[in-house]
């Protein structure tokens, strides 16, 4: 009786090449399945024009006292941005769970390379699926008086574009435990609107009570939606007192916090989750 041959399986090194190459086919995939996908771009984009353009023109005339005759379209503009960029990120997301669900997350967590390669590639693809939405609001911004002056969209998009990193970053760590879709839409659905709403989008930060300015201090969102409506609103023409009572910045103990440090402290949460998301996968699925 003769015994078949044994086939030496050789598993190839990691190496940096490689891992690259990981990085670049899973953002490569995200990109792919969004652009193939166009019913998700509409409606990814249908909920914060409803905000900007049906709520911001319905509010207008009852908000136009306490916003010194600014158009309230332009002052929830940058908050709007941050919600496009928000809602597409947290369901790019998703896309970790079907592929659990489907089993080919499997397929790739048995691949050899490192499990913070999928993790990078997930992340780098939903936030480049995001800042393309955050781009299509941005084409937007003259519709609601905000002008096209080149520093203005560079310095917003270079925000939006952190802001999507990051967001996806939470995303990818929620959903790197979650087995169900339902209850993966049911978590982020239970903490987006909070997230929105706290984070200052829609009204100034200051003379706030003392509970919701607590909440919105330790919101994320919030050091997004700062120092994006400084932005804006640095290029609008102001009063002095509109622009305090419309755009007070947001402080720490009376100490006001630097765009700069804003968008510091979104890398470094974005940073955090990356490496959150990595641990959790890097346990046994």
């Amino acid at each position: 009786m003769t015994t078949a041959p044994i086939v030496r399986v050789q598993v190839p090194p990691r190496t940096a090449v490689g891992e690259l190459r990981a990085i670049k086919i899973v953002w490569e995939r995200e990109v792919v399945r969004f652009a193939s996908d166009r019913l998700r771009m509409v409606t990814s984009l249908f909920q914060p024009l409803l905000f900007l353009f049906v709520l911001g023109t319905g509010l207008s005339r009852i908000a136009s006292a306490g916003t010194g005759g600014l158009n309230l379209r332009t002052f929830l503009y940058p908050g709007i941005l941050a919600m496009a960029v928000m809602f597409t990120a947290m369901f790019s997301a998703a896309s970790i769970v079907w592929d659990r669900e489907f089993g080919f997350l499997r397929e790739m967590l048995v691949a050899p390379i490192r499990r913070s390669s999928i993790v990078l590639g997930k992340c780098l693809g939903g936030a480049t699926v995001a800042t393309f939405q955050g781009v299509l609001v941005i084409c937007l911004a003259g519709l609601v008086g905000v002008p096209y002056a080149p520093t203005l969209i560079i310095e917003v998009f270079a925000m939006q574009t952190l802001l999507a990193y990051t967001l996806t970053a939470f995303g990818v760590m929620v959903a790197a435990r979650i087995r169900q879709i339902q209850s993966f839409m049911a978590l982020t659905q239970m903490l987006i609107m909070p997230l929105f709403f706290v984070s200052g989008a829609m009204f100034p930060v200051t003379g706030l009570p003392l509970w919701l300015t607590v909440l919105n201090r330790i919101d994320p969102l919030t050091y997004a939606v700062d120092p994006i409506r400084r932005v804006v609103f640095s290029h609008l023409t102001l009063t002095s007192a509109v622009r305090h009572r419309l755009d007070p910045g947001v402080t720490w103990a009376g100490w006001h916090v630097p765009p700069l440090m804003c968008a510091a402290v979104v890398a470094v949460l974005g940073l955090a989750m990356t490496a959150v998301a990595v641990v959790e996968f890097s346990r046994s699925d």
